[in-house]
């Protein structure tokens, strides 16, 4: 089996300091093995810490913008040109569709493209505050980032925060997920090879445990951290963070509301619900979780919704017929078929998902489940559940849809579903989510930010807005005489 590696001080290396533990990543269609990682710990940490801070001190990168804007412009085309051999991997790994594994990486690629143009643009400001006395607001990076990443979508969350870092002119220590190694190292790989890379300004220590984590928070050599996972971790992180008073980024987790108005009760209206609830087979903070459905067209809407559900076909990524792909492993399978077989005290099954058996029997497949739900403080309402289980709610008028949607502490995405232009401009300047569509879902790209409040974290990524967690502004003063 192919093995996942470290990448510290510019070499990659199974371990620092005579460590040598690796693990397993398993295959989730099959659960089998697929492939192995190096298992790091405090000593890979330190050391890759370390690195980063010589080569942000010591080389020249901070302070050449073009030539960061030329590594990013060459790794997207790397990267571009490897999709399909890491596109298997994300497959294999994730147990993702294999159009999602190549969007996901053709988003990387655009991304990379976007913040190479924005690595030139870094300006400041000069302002003559009073005859003869001026005022230099210069930015500048930031210093050492550390980027916490998961297993959902691990490239495209990798380029989201790498990409901005450097070109920031940060130098950054990556702790991917261990369950996808093999495609980030892949992925990583389309960039280390660059020679004008300086050693030490990307690093990566991959962990199955918390331990690289927990150093990169602690650390007072770190400057910033850029995390995205569950709401829980983060707040942890937060916490380890305190004591350095580090800038944190946290995209945590979502409960995102879709909003169906009678006017938009369209079978069109099923369908992108439909994908937008079971991407990644609902693995993803910014999926559906909840459709609010007007009193006056619910009964048609859901019962169609139910037929859409159950005419989702499920299986291996790599199969071109199937439509909704595995979750992570047997035990997020399990976590989420247990709230389905209890779902009926809290509400009525409409459509009740099961693990198949035959062929997919061994893998951690789980067919999509629909549970309508009246009671707002339900768990199912208040909790990311995060799998193929959408709760669907009914509402009586604008307030009533608002108030609903509002009541959680959730605040990621949401979208509305209307005919009416005016009443969806009315209904997302009320709603209390970072991102609101507009008769479609989960449209993400470079160009605009994305965030939340309260329990889905703080901070901005993609935008402009994406490099000011990784940039200081500086105030210079000095009198030229009048």
């Amino acid at each position: 089996m192919q093995l996942a590696r470290h990448h510290i001080d510019g070499k990659w290396t199974d371990s620092i300091g005579g460590r040598d533990r690796h693990g397993v990543s398993n295959n989730p269609a099959t659960s089998e093995p697929a492939a192995r990682y190096a298992d790091g710990g405090v000593e890979d940490a330190q050391a890759a810490i370390a690195a980063a801070r010589r080569a942000f001190e010591q080389t020249a990168w901070r302070r050449s913008p073009r030539l960061r804007a030329d590594v990013l412009w060459d790794y997207a085309v790397r990267l571009d040109a490897r999709k399909e051999e890491i596109a298997d991997w994300l497959v294999t790994l994730n147990g993702k569709l294999r159009r999602e594994a190549i969007g996901e990486i053709m988003a990387g690629v655009s991304e990379l493209k976007y913040y190479a143009g924005l690595a030139r643009n870094l300006f400041g400001r000069l302002i003559e505050v009073e005859p003869g006395c001026h005022a230099s607001l210069r930015r500048e990076a930031a210093g050492v980032a550390g980027i916490i990443l998961p297993w959902n979508a691990p490239i495209t969350l990798l380029v989201r925060s790498l990409a901005p870092a450097l070109a920031a002119g940060c130098s950054t220590v990556i702790k991917p997920a261990f369950q996808t190694a093999l495609a980030h190292n892949l992925a990583l790989e389309c960039l280390t090879v660059d020679e004008r890379l300086p050693a030490g300004i990307v690093n990566s220590v991959i962990e199955s445990g918390s331990a690289v984590s927990e150093t990169l928070c602690a650390s007072p050599e770190v400057d910033v951290v850029s995390f995205t996972g569950s709401t829980a971790v983060g707040k942890k992180i937060a916490a380890a963070a305190a004591g350095t008073l580090k800038r944190l980024s946290l995209e945590l987790g979502g409960k995102a509301p879709a909003l169906v108005f009678a006017d938009g009760a369209s079978d069109a209206t099923i369908k992108g619900i439909t994908a937008g609830s079971l991407i990644l087979a609902g693995q993803q903070c910014t999926a559906i979780s909840r459709v609010l459905v007007q009193d006056s067209v619910y009964d048609d809407f859901t019962r169609r919704l139910a037929a859409s559900f159950r005419s989702v076909r499920v299986g291996p990524g790599n199969d071109p017929g199937s439509q909704m792909g595995s979750l992570i492993d047997i035990a997020s399978r399990d976590r989420v078929a247990g709230l389905v077989a209890r779902a009926g005290d809290a509400g009525d099954v409409l459509v009740r998902g099961e693990a198949p058996d035959g062929a997919l029997a061994k893998g951690a497949f789980l067919a999509p489940s629909l549970v309508a739900i009246d009671d707002l403080e339900s768990e199912y309402v208040q909790r990311e559940l995060f799998g193929p289980l959408l709760v669907v709610e009914r509402f009586k008028d604008e307030e009533d849809a608002i108030r609903r949607a509002n009541a959680t502490r959730y605040s990621l995405a949401s979208s509305v579903w209307t005919a009416d232009a005016m009443r969806g401009e009315r209904v997302a300047a009320r709603l209390r989510f970072g991102t609101v569509w507009a008769n479609t879902h989960n449209r993400l790209f470079a160009e605009a930010e994305t965030g939340g409040h309260a329990d889905s974290g703080y901070g901005r990524l993609h935008g402009v807005e994406g490099l000011n967690d990784f940039l200081e502004t500086k105030h210079y003063y000095f009198e030229t005489g009048v």
